[in-house]
């Protein structure tokens, strides 16, 4: 498999998954700015959308890290079975990361965004953060249950972002413990070294 992915992007939490489950894999660094890979391949060959992550599985192209993560993860432990309410659960909050909170991030990394539009931002990602304490409340140790998942993975890179807008999530004590939780993976210590987001 090859992953085309961004330096601390969203494409980290495929990262984290295939180190997770330990799959042979390789990675192919994308400028988005100019739609070239490092090996100076046109990104809109492999992806037309032209963002981050695209997964060449040897027989197709995926894209769309919410996607990515569930085909990665099927029949293993990162995901719970087909047809259980935890399975439902675990995809109402991939889509509620990738629909809500991933967007609400989106003025922090386009130039062309506003002042009103970062202003509206820093409103509206405290807010879902306050719905992810009301979540985590209850004292599980993860989004689904005591046991980590793909959904964690999209949600610990989309929380790395909150420095970016100066936002500290220790104002959000459970979703901090989450955060720190996950940060202590081997996966995403290895990924995140991988990638030159933290020192090797």
């Amino acid at each position: 498999m090859k992953l085309y992915f961004k330096p601390g992007a969203c494409s980290l939490a495929t990262h984290i998954v295939l180190r997770e489950l330990g799959i042979d894999f390789t990675l192919e660094p994308v400028d988005t700015q100019t739609q070239r890979t490092e090996s100076g391949i046109d990104y809109k060959t492999v992806n037309p959308k032209g963002y981050v992550p695209a997964l060449d599985t040897g027989r197709a192209v995926l894209t769309e890290g919410a996607a990515i993560l569930q085909y990665l993860a099927e029949s293993t432990t990162l995901i719970p079975d087909v047809g259980t309410i935890e399975r439902a659960r675990l995809q109402e909050h991939l889509n509620y990361i990738a629909s809500e909170l991933h967007k609400a991030f989106g003025p922090f990394f386009k130039a062309s965004a506003t002042d009103e539009q970062r202003a509206q931002a820093l409103e509206t990602i405290p807010r879902h953060f306050d719905y992810l304490e009301s979540l985590l409340d209850d004292g599980r140790a993860y989004l689904v249950g005591d046991t980590f998942t793909v959904a964690d993975a999209y949600l610990f890179v989309v929380c790395s972002w909150a420095a970016v807008p100066g936002i500290d999530i220790k104002d959000w004590p459970f979703l901090n413990t989450l955060w720190n939780r996950i940060a202590a993976r081997p996966s995403v210590k290895a990924a995140m070294s991988s990638e030159g987001l933290v020192a090797q």
